[in-house]
């Protein structure tokens, strides 16, 4: 009885957390989508800087007639447009390698579970290899191996994050394969394509459609370190991360604003992201309901 009332307590305490998070989470999308029609300005666009502008305060009014909310960094570009642009290449490099990596690791999971012997050993000693070395190293590997470009970094984050899904859907797979359904499915002699991807890996995928959202937040994260780093995206894409690394130089002269900005903005997307996915998570665990 106390367990429970602690428990109601704790979720009373969460849900105004939770429901700003998904208001502010919901605020980035309709930015990111918004960005070519709110923007004041193209900050990639050479056409619409002013070099004579760089490093302008916020509040600045510019040259074409609107105010640098949040000032400009040391090429002119307006900061508030930097984040909005940036805002889109996270959201679709995230989003795109979280839901590419989330198929191939589940199909490669499952295959483990069902075939077993050398293609599970195979399988499972790269997910091992893979999980023991940390995620940033991996996808410094791939991109460096890969070059720099936005479809190269979704490649590069696809391969650092498939391996996760792969261990949890084995995990599960293993169950439901010794299950009557699937061995009314094998005397039935149906297809092994069908007996995978019809009732094996349906079954499965429970589990790692909690692990997404917080893949995409972790994905999130390591693109802006990429970029920050300047092996992600190209010089002449916006990234979050790119902005922070433009104003990092700039930090001992008190133009803070170059690399305070969007630093916030990805700290806030990235939590936002974390908080709603555990959310999810919480609300399909089914030990969560039987309580």
């Amino acid at each position: 009885m106390k367990a429970q009332i602690f428990r109601a307590l704790q979720m009373r305490g969460t849900l105004p957390v939770l429901t700003a998070s998904k208001i502010l989470l919901a605020s980035y999308i309709l930015l990111a989508i918004a960005a070519p029609t709110i923007a004041p300005q193209n900050p990639y666009d050479p056409l619409q800087i002013y070099g004579w502008e760089a490093s302008s305060p916020p509040g600045t009014v510019g040259s074409g007639g609107f105010s640098y909310l949040l000032g400009t960094d040391g090429l002119g570009r307006d900061i508030a447009g930097t984040i909005l642009y940036g805002l889109r290449i996270s959201l679709v490099v995230s989003l795109t390698s979280a839901a590419i990596a989330a198929l191939i690791g589940l199909t490669a999971g499952v295959s483990a579970a069902y075939f077993g012997r050398w293609v599970d050993a195979i399988i499972m000693r790269l997910v091992d290899l893979q999980l023991s070395l940390p995620t940033i190293l991996i996808a410094l590997i791939a991109i460096v191996t890969l070059g720099p470009g936005v479809d190269r970094i979704i490649l590069a984050l696809i391969i650092a994050q498939w391996a996760t899904y792969a261990r949890i859907a084995r995990s599960v797979a293993l169950s439901e394969a010794s299950k009557s359904y699937m061995d009314a499915a094998r005397l039935l002699r149906m297809p092994t394509s069908r007996i995978i991807f019809r009732h094996l890996l349906p079954n499965s995928i429970a589990p790692a459609i909690t692990l997404i959202p917080i893949e995409v937040g972790h994905a999130v994260a390591l693109e802006a370190t990429l970029s920050f780093l300047g092996l992600g995206v190209p010089i002449d894409k916006p990234s979050l991360g790119s902005a922070v690394a433009n104003g990092f130089q700039y930090l001992l002269t008190g133009q803070y604003w170059i690399s305070l900005f969007p630093g916030l903005a990805l700290f806030g997307l990235i939590a936002c992201i974390n908080l709603v996915g555990e959310d999810i998570r919480r609300s399909l665990d089914p030990r969560n309901h039987s309580r």
